[in-house]
């Protein structure tokens, strides 16, 4: 003979009972006519086949078999109430990088968050921009939460309506075919530049933050940006773009090899780009919290905002770390 049906509403009505071992109370909570409490509570009693209150004109307790169904009744309406829950939205994180890496760090802070989750948390789901510039349009139009990269290069209209945490001071570096002259030193100092132009995607609308960057720190030192190009989007594009047209390109350290070239340290000095989370201002969601957090704590513990000797870091992200 199959189960009785147990319907969650008989449930209800005996835990707002129990709570206080009040009939016209629990109604009153209920939203529901005494009446009909009264006679759930009765209906849950003889499918139960036990009495779960023991009621006089002046009192009403639980019996012990009451006391036993309690938390048991909490815990089915709790788990009807996970399952009835609407999903909750992901949290969509922008790495914006034609190429990722574990050192990255965009990269290095979703995976920590994506550890650091409660079971229940918001997902956290990585996208792909390209860059900055795009992201942050992404973000004032609602489409993305979290964003990275050199905020101090966006315009003025993009940021008015963003919020900027200060993460990481990341050394730049230079993407080379391994064609090119400068391919076989370990690093490449500032002024052998001279007279190879070096590419800071100027042709691509997605990363004009990075081309600003760029832009400055060549200007800075009598060095020369390449022509504007399309550029390219995810590492085989990248790899085949570098063979086709042979300028280096301005990158970051901690980036994946690319077959057929070569990453190198820029020094003497050592440039440095001031690497920010970026979101929406006003009411912070869970789910972005736990990305400031996360990268707070790995910003503190490896100490990424510390200036070394022998660097350089735009005058403007200075004067921000020293604010």
């Amino acid at each position: 003979m199959p189960a009785p049906d147990l319907h969650p509403r008989l449930l209800r009505g005996f835990v707002a009972t129990a709570e206080t071992l009040h009939f016209g109370q629990a109604a009153a909570r209920l939203h529901v006519a005494q009446q009909a409490l009264s006679r759930d509570v009765r209906t849950l009693e003889r499918l139960l086949g036990r009495e779960l209150f023991a009621r006089t004109t002046r009192s009403v307790t639980l019996t012990a078999a009451g006391e036993r169904l309690l938390p048991q009744a909490r815990r089915l309406l709790a788990l009807q109430q996970e399952i009835l829950a609407p999903p909750a939205d992901p949290v969509l994180v922008d790495l914006n990088s034609a190429v990722t890496g574990d050192d990255l760090t965009a990269d290095r802070i979703l995976a920590a968050a994506r550890a650091a989750a409660a079971p229940d948390a918001p997902p956290l789901l990585a996208r792909y921009h390209g860059g900055l510039a795009a992201g942050a349009r992404e973000l004032l139009a609602g489409r993305l939460d979290v964003s990275f990269g050199w905020f101090s290069g966006l315009p003025a209209e993009l940021r008015a309506g963003l919020v900027q945490l200060p993460l990481r001071l990341e050394p730049v570096a230079l993407l080379l075919p391994d064609s090119h002259p400068l391919a076989g030193r370990p690093a490449i100092r500032l002024a052998e530049l001279a007279g190879h132009p070096v590419d800071v995607c100027a042709g691509n609308p997605a990363t004009t933050e990075w081309t600003a960057f760029g832009e400055l720190l060549l200007g800075a030192h009598g060095l020369t940006a390449a022509p504007a190009l399309t550029a390219p989007v995810g590492p085989a594009e990248t790899a085949h773009y570098l063979a086709r047209h042979g300028h280096p390109m301005l990158t970051t350290t901690g980036g994946p090899e690319l077959p057929g070239a070569v990453t190198r340290p820029l020094v003497d000095p050592v440039p440095l780009t001031l690497v920010s989370l970026v979101h929406r201002a006003g009411p912070v969601p869970p789910g972005v919290r736990l990305l400031i957090d996360t990268a707070l704590g790995l910003r503190d513990r490896e100490g990424w905002l510390t200036v070394p000797p022998g660097s350089w870091p735009a005058p403007g992200d200075l004067r921000l770390l020293a604010a």
